[in-house]
């Protein structure tokens, strides 16, 4: 059966996919003890520090597809704050970013003594993006005027504001990512600020050797008003080398894009669903992701690959700082 995208999918897929051209997306990494990569006041929150190395790839047979890597790290500086620094470089077809970050956060211990975790947090990230797009392959009979032939780059400044609450097994974070409005001049038939984009996440911790921990998270797209949540819930499991987990992400949109079909008319919306497995051994850290689209269109039947690697560090009393199954507080 033969289907027709129209413009509105193509516009669909460029906003859900090319989000890699304005900072750092917003992918499922987080769920591997990586809040840090999303939120700059979960900078330090740990009394020690972790690393975080991160690659992403989407549809490995389809020529340029979007690819994603991260290095990142952050650790705890003194009683009451913490430092982190990110790199990162994205490729999006004929589109490539890489870019940098460095934080700083402030912790505020509310009440009981260093093994109680009550904390309020605020991080503030600040980094530049070097910006490409690449039209040295463009081709086309007629001159087209608006293709310069060359490989086009620009540079740019950008900052990131977070808070985030952690009582015990309870967390709830908020941040405001890319908070400058400052224009890439990178294409010459129509410009575009960043996309500011506004994130809130809370969940909680149940259990003790089997735990179980429900999250949710909304990110909110202040340019396309793109609006998508992500479901997601993880089991812990304690084994003698250390500890072992798997979860499970369903990300939606509330926004759908429209498609052509045998006359009519349809609309479809983002779904993801992203089965996730995970080990803590010793000091490191080892987490595979898949996403899968799901709906009757879709670019390609394959999905998305990540793996994350991670080392904590630093962290006295066992492993233990706080007196909880915090698995973000404690490395």
């Amino acid at each position: 059966m033969r289907r027709y995208l129209t413009l509105s999918v193509l516009l669909s897929f460029f906003a859900f996919s090319s989000k890699a051209q304005e900072g750092i997306p917003v992918y499922f990494d987080y769920l591997a003890d990586n809040y840090y990569l999303v939120y700059p006041s979960m900078a330090g929150i740990a009394e020690g520090g972790k690393i975080r190395l991160t690659a992403r790839k989407q549809w490995f047979n389809v020529d340029e597809a979007p690819s994603l890597q991260t290095l990142n790290g952050n650790f705890r500086v003194g009683e009451r704050s913490g430092v982190g620094a990110i790199l990162f470089n994205d490729s999006n077809g004929y589109h490539s970013q890489t870019g940098f970050k460095f934080t700083y956060a402030h912790h505020l211990q509310l009440a009981g003594d260093f093994r109680t975790l009550n904390q309020l947090s605020f991080g503030l990230s600040v980094g530049a993006i070097l910006s490409s797009l690449d039209e040295s392959e463009f081709r086309s009979i007629v001159p087209d005027p608006v293709i310069s032939g060359t490989k086009n780059t620009t540079s740019y400044f950008n900052m990131d504001l977070g808070a985030s609450y952690n009582l015990f097994e309870f967390y709830a974070h908020i941040a405001v990512l890319n908070v400058l409005g400052s224009g890439r001049d990178l294409y010459s038939a129509a410009e575009f600020d960043n996309l500011r984009r506004y994130l809130f996440s809370v969940g909680y911790v149940f259990g003790n050797n089997t735990r179980i921990e429900p999250s949710v998270l909304l990110q909110l797209t202040e340019f396309t008003e793109e609006k998508t949540i992500d479901i997601n819930a993880k089991v812990y499991r304690d084994v003698s080398f250390g500890t072992v987990w798997a979860g499970l992400s369903y990300r939606r949109s509330f926004d759908g894009a429209q498609f052509q079909q045998n006359g009519g008319f349809g609309e479809q919306r983002l779904q993801l669903f992203t089965p996730i497995v995970g080990i803590n051994w010793d000091n490191f850290l080892f987490s595979y992701n898949y996403s899968y689209q799901s709906g009757d269109i879709r670019f390609d039947n394959g999905g998305f690959h990540q793996i994350t690697l991670g080392y904590d560090f630093g962290q006295s009393d066992q492993g233990k700082r706080y007196d909880c199954y915090c698995p973000a507080a404690n490395n």
